[in-house]
């Protein structure tokens, strides 16, 4: 579910034409429908309502400040990931109490700076993590909260990458180890209050969560039984969305599998969807620069790359792309290979690697110098992925909000890229 559409054969974001704010913003540019992303908020919501979850929205898939705004305003809390991240989520005005800090490497300072803001809770990825919160805890005399992370060792069934919960996977603690340490535990600084899942991202299955999930239960089970009080379960994110057009469940067949086996546990239930939240939420604005013909291949040549949006060459991601003002509407082709409208083209950008495209062999209306292409699903690891690699400057983001937009961050220039060398 998203609020972009075409009306007279143009884009539209909410009530806005995408080509105006490009026009105005200029290219490459981010577009973030503010409905789009509270929707899928208030979908969580309305669909695990029997288990009244607290929403972490996790930050890695945008940190945009006015963006996140909206989305605390709807009563989210936030999973970080760094040091930044919670700098971040502090600034856009989230209360500390709603914060959970994740990540397989916090650093001596970041954890002192979590521990004195007095976040909820740590997602612990190691003993010797554990161990070294303990004793930052211990130093500062202020006392910690924290949850295992466990690898529970589940096939997410998505890409290799964004695979979390496999023993091969650099993630969380084993099951078994997570009984010993609680059989054991030593630590005097810092409070057990429960388990964190995160089995992966873009996952477009239930089974995965049930598996998961019942293997959690009797974990649980055992650290009741040694006397230990668990009181939250964090289920992490990774609900997938729709890139294609009907991969993903919907958040009612989630919902289905889930609040069943947890509405009587006792637990208070964390979520931390990033993804589904804002992915659909966003596109990429590029325009077309040039266009080369080479042997069979057609080249349209952008001004936004690799830089801009890493996910086509770092994970061979598919996002749809489609001119932004185009007669031919998208979902009216029944079979792109049989449609002689389409042409067989490679969309690519300035940057100087191979790897450095957003579609490859695909079928899409033709392309002249100067239009504009919409890279849809981009609200998602696409702004917060992005680089100055080759020096070029990041883009420009926008937020619509109905009819009205703004530039929610300005685009970089060259000054900015050298602003903080020394010389």
């Amino acid at each position: 579910m998203d609020f972009f559409s075409y009306r007279d054969h143009t884009l539209m974001c909410e009530e806005v034409p995408v080509r105006e704010i490009a026009k105005q913003a200029g290219t490459p540019v981010y577009i973030y429908s503010a409905k789009t992303a509270t929707e899928h908020v208030a979908r969580i919501q309305e669909a695990f309502a029997p288990i009244d979850p607290l929403i972490c929205f996790s930050m890695k898939a945008n940190s945009n400040h006015t963006l996140l705004t909206r989305l605390l305003a709807q009563g989210v809390g936030c999973d970080v990931v760094s040091g930044g991240e919670l700098f971040r989520a502090l600034k856009a005005g989230c209360s500390p109490d709603k914060i959970v800090f994740a990540g397989v490497s916090k650093t001596d300072g970041e954890i002192e700076t979590a521990l004195k803001t007095g976040i909820l809770m740590f997602n612990v990825e190691s003993i010797a993590e554990l161990e070294n919160i303990d004793k930052i805890a211990g130093e500062l005399g202020t006392p910690g909260r924290v949850a295992l992370r466990l690898n529970p060792d589940v096939d997410p069934e998505t890409h290799r990458y964004i695979t979390t919960g496999k023993l091969e996977n650099k993630f969380g603690i084993d099951m078994k180890v997570a009984a010993a340490v609680l059989d054991d535990w030593h630590f005097k600084n810092v409070s057990f209050v429960g388990f964190h899942l995160h089995i992966g991202s873009q996952i477009t299955q239930t089974k995965p969560y049930a598996e998961s999930i019942t293997k959690t239960l009797a974990l649980i089970e055992h650290a009741r039984n040694k006397n230990h009080p668990v009181e939250y379960l964090n289920v992490g994110g990774g609900f997938g969305i729709n890139y294609f057009g009907n991969e993903a469940r919907t958040m009612p067949e989630y919902a289905e599998v889930i609040v069943p086996l947890l509405k009587d546990q006792g637990l208070k239930i964390l979520f931390e969807p990033g993804r589904f939240i804002v992915g659909n939420a966003g596109i990429l604005v590029t325009e077309a620069l040039y266009i080369k013909e080479s042997g069979a291949k057609r080249f349209v040549m952008c001004d936004a790359g690799m830089t801009d949006l890493m996910r086509p060459s770092l994970y061979q991601a598919y996002h749809k792309i489609w001119p932004v003002t185009s007669p031919i509407e998208f979902d009216s082709i029944a079979d792109p290979e049989q449609d002689p409208r389409l042409v067989l083209t490679d969309v690519v950008g300035p940057i100087c690697e191979s790897g450095d495209f957003f579609a490859q062999d695909r079928r899409i209306p033709l392309v002249s110098r100067g239009d504009l292409l919409s890279v849809f699903s981009a609200g998602a690891y696409g702004f917060t992925m992005s680089s100055t690699y080759n020096s070029h400057p990041r883009p420009a983001e926008v937020l619509v909000e109905g009819s009205e937009w703004n530039v929610v961050r300005n685009r970089e220039t060259y000054e900015d890229l050298i602003r903080d060398e020394v010389i």
